[in-house]
């Protein structure tokens, strides 16, 4: 298992938020987070990623209580700033990935952590940045 220090990209949290396999991992990750007051990181696009997929499979409600949820989570949201930007939109013409995988791995490569995911779109950055996969 990773270090507390990393990155979760949408697929991992909506693992956890499904409890799907991998969830029991991305758990212990903000569990040991919290106990060690250092938390997982996320960006601010993958939220919104996060957001829409519930809002359009399960309903404002049920995003509402997660929102509430995660607003108490170990996990510190990073706003898209201009250098995540440039880092994404680098990820984005080399690679097939969405927007918000490109600003994951931009986040994971530029605090120099890994990025937690079981998405396959990363295969292709496994030179760029350090992935640990979900089973």
């Amino acid at each position: 298992m990773p270090a507390p220090l990393v990155v979760l990209d949408s697929h991992a949290l909506l693992k956890l938020l499904r409890d799907e396999p991998g969830a029991d991992t991305v758990s212990q990750l903000l569990e040991k987070a919290s106990q060690r007051d250092q938390p997982v990181h996320m960006t601010e696009v993958n939220y919104a990623e996060v957001q829409y997929i519930v809002r359009r499979k399960d309903g404002d409600t049920v995003w509402a209580t997660i929102a509430g949820a995660l607003s108490a989570a170990p996990i510190e949201f990073h706003p898209a700033t201009r250098l995540l930007a440039d880092i994404a939109a680098g990820f984005k013409a080399r690679f097939r990935l969405s927007l918000a995988d490109a600003f994951a791995a931009a986040l994971a490569k530029e605090m120099k952590v890994e990025l937690v995911t079981g998405d396959p779109e990363f295969k292709a950055l496994e030179r760029e940045i350090r992935i640990h996969w979900l089973k």
